[in-house]
């Protein structure tokens, strides 16, 4: 937690689990220890979503745009953003692939607002809760109405551990590219170092019982 800072702006990205139950104890332990909250960027289609509208204002939702992502931190808030998204979500399984295609917004967000980009990784978190929208039909479901019908399937009491990886400082000389793709790094590091490939929900089960932090 000493890497997010007492005040002023930061980015967090963080890996999209099948459902960031993880994001939602991020947020409440970084209001609980620092008194802050963290705005998040979520998917147009939860903005759709009958009754979600109270829920989203807890969870400060924004659907975007940049320029309003910007804004946000320019003004000294926290803000977080999961380039996978969705899609991340549905399509990425128990290897925990990265899947941000070429989407470099994220980075152009944070050099605008000459803000650190803070990168963040949850282990477990596909044990927690899987889903179906690896398989081709669920995908093409995707792909061709952008809305995630693919089913899932969990709610297992895994151990989650969030870990959050070194600050990278805002570089003025610095590239939208060159920025996605150092903090795309950044988080496979994290994923590499503090996860079971593939994951496995019974040692994500037992976890709960020890203390050490990764099966090989």
């Amino acid at each position: 937690m000493e890497k997010i800072p007492e005040e002023g702006p930061a980015l967090i990205i963080f890996y999209h689990g099948a459902i960031p139950i993880d994001f939602y104890y991020f947020m409440a332990k970084i209001f609980i220890q620092k008194g802050r909250t963290c705005r998040v960027v979520a998917d147009h289609f939860v903005f759709k979503i009958p009754g979600f509208s109270l829920l989203l204002d807890v969870f400060c939702a924004l659907h975007g745009p940049r320029e309003k992502c910007v804004e946000i931190l320019r003004s000294g808030h926290l803000l977080a953003i999961s380039p996978g998204g969705v899609r991340e979500a549905l399509i990425s399984d128990e290897t925990y692939n990265i899947v941000w295609g070429n989407r470099k917004g994220f980075a152009q967000v944070a050099i605008d607002a000459k803000v650190p980009i803070i990168p963040m990784f949850t282990q477990n978190i596909r044990e927690g809760f899987r889903s179906l929208g690896g398989t081709r039909f669920f995908r093409w479901l995707y792909e061709k109405f952008r809305y995630p019908f693919a089913p899932m399937y969990g709610g297992f009491p895994v151990k989650l551990r969030t870990y959050l990886g070194d600050p990278i400082p805002y570089d003025p000389k610095i590239t939208a590219e060159e920025l996605a793709e150092k903090t795309k790094n950044a988080v496979q590091a994290l994923i590499d170092e503090h996860q079971r490939i593939p994951g496995n929900i019974m040692s994500a089960l037992l976890e709960r019982f020890y203390k050490k932090q990764k099966i090989n």
